[in-house]
């Protein structure tokens, strides 16, 4: 009978945490659109380097990670571990520009950053467009992880769809009311939990499985390709390794959540602080769902698609008592709500300051800009919903779809930053060329052999920063005749 209610109290535990912290921010709210969009840009090393951490790693890392060594194996790791560590440099080499140009210009949405360079309003609203569509197969992936999560932790008494529902309703409640204070303050928190409480999952199952070593001597002796360097079914080439690190190097600052953290530091000193441990923690933290969807294969040795994903909390429900799993899954949730949470509040802000105070009311009061601000939360949060009530994909191959539309922005951002006389007709149409092609291999239209090897995100990123130069220098050339 306890065991039967532990979960529930760990989970009432956990979101009455989160909503008082959440909360404790919402006197301190200025009404702003500055204030509740990026807290004032008032934010310290500590709590950046947390907020960076926590929105970044979401149900991908729990629930992906795991489903993707499992159906892959071990070197699925040094792909993400080395991969995403490559971030922290983009990280940086983006994030000081944004930070220097968004205090010094008032800006607060990435859209406003490319408009104010690039002096468009079609390449705003094209790169608006881009990230709000590629944004949403993400945001998905959080209502879908933590639904799976809340329907295993209490045996299918709460239902798939009715725990995604209460997990996006916690969340949409401190968001609604304190917006990035909110944001900041419940990060530091997820991420102490998802780092810490991911290492006591993997010390648990390998103590139940007979320690690190003899679990995966067990595991080479049913499956030995698991740790190869391919990984099964040879699945990583040098090509496709190759693309895997450049997607995440090239799409994760595009998220716009991911953005427009780089508006929020206190100083540029907390950027550089944030972006140097970056590495460590994913060092750290990957290896762990990773060795757990490998064991998987100890226990569920015929999973199929995205089956996978559950494997993480089917692990530890066989192999850990009811309370350690439960605490467990509590880290897991707190890196799914860390990351909805800044999703629903960075697309909200971008839709509202780069549509609604531009078209629909210009002369909007600031106070005005964040009542629907927060109204577009819950409509957005409401909509993701509805698609996660019939998961299309893998929660993997979700993430692969969206950071590869994303990273087609990544030329035209770099030309914006750090490029002279750049022309906004050859950024709209390096985005244009780039997500037509997206959507080519996505639905087959364009063959993969045209790939060469490598994922498309390789030859669609290269065609589109070749676009934006070469039209620069053709329209450079063009107004120097003139």
């Amino acid at each position: 009978m306890i065991e039967n209610i532990i979960p529930y109290l760990v989970i009432a535990a956990y979101f009455v945490c989160t909503l008082v912290i959440g909360i404790i921010s919402y006197p301190s709210h200025k009404n702003t659109p500055e204030d509740y969009f990026l807290a004032d840009r008032k934010i310290g090393s500590i709590v950046l380097f947390f907020t960076l951490i926590a929105t970044n790693f979401s149900a991908f890392t729990f629930l992906g990670f795991s489903g993707a060594g499992y159906r892959i194996g071990m070197s699925y790791y040094p792909m993400m571990g080395f991969g995403t560590a490559l971030v922290a440099i983009t990280f940086y080499f983006i994030g000081y520009k944004v930070w220097l140009l968004g205090k010094e210009k008032g800006l607060i949405t990435p859209s406003e950053l490319i408009a104010n360079h690039l002096q468009s309003q079609p390449l705003k609203l094209l790169f608006l467009a881009v990230m709000v569509i590629f944004t949403m197969p993400y945001l998905i992936l959080q209502p879908i992880g933590g639904g799976y999560i809340i329907e295993n932790l209490t045996n299918g008494q709460i239902s798939y769809f009715l725990g995604a529902v209460f997990l996006t309703f916690i969340i949409v409640l401190y968001v609604f009311l304190g917006g990035m204070r909110s944001v900041a303050l419940t990060d530091v928190l997820q991420g102490i939990l998802m780092f810490f409480l991911m290492i006591v999952a993997v010390v648990a199952i390998a103590q139940s499985l007979g320690g690190f070593s003899e679990a995966n001597r067990t595991v080479y002796a049913v499956k030995p390709e698991i740790f190869s360097r391919p990984g099964i079914n040879n699945f990583f080439t040098p090509h496709k390794w190759f693309s895997y690190m450049l997607l995440w190097s090239l799409s994760v600052p595009m998220l716009p959540q991911m953005f427009m953290r780089f508006y929020t530091p206190k100083t540029a000193n907390s950027l550089k602080i944030s972006a140097s441990l970056y590495p460590l923690i994913t060092a750290v933290m990957f290896i762990c769902p990773v060795l757990i969807g490998i064991w998987g294969h100890l226990n569920f040795p015929d999973l199929v698609g995205k089956e996978a994903d559950k494997i993480f909390p089917m692990m530890l429900a066989d192999h850990t008592s009811t309370g350690i799993d439960s605490l467990v899954m509590v880290g897991a949730l707190a890196a799914i709500m860390s990351t909805l949470d800044s999703q629903l509040l960075a697309l909200s802000s971008m839709i509202t300051r780069d549509v609604y105070t531009v078209y629909i009311r210009p002369k909007a009061t600031l106070a005005e800009q964040t009542f629907v601000g927060k109204i577009l939360i819950v409509i957005l949060a409401i909509i993701g919903l509805i698609i996660a009530a019939n998961p299309p994909a893998t929660i993997a191959a979700l993430a692969t779809q969206a950071f590869t539309g994303l990273a087609v922005l990544f030329p035209t951002t770099i030309a914006a930053l750090y490029g002279r006389n750049i022309s906004p007709l050859s950024c709209i149409i390096s985005i244009i060329i780039g997500e037509m092609a997206t959507l080519g291999f996505q639905v087959g239209i364009i063959p993969e052999s045209l790939a060469f090897g490598f994922l498309p995100v390789v030859p669609i990123v290269l065609i589109s920063a070749l676009i934006v130069v070469v039209g620069t220098v053709l329209q450079n050339s063009w107004n120097q005749k003139l």
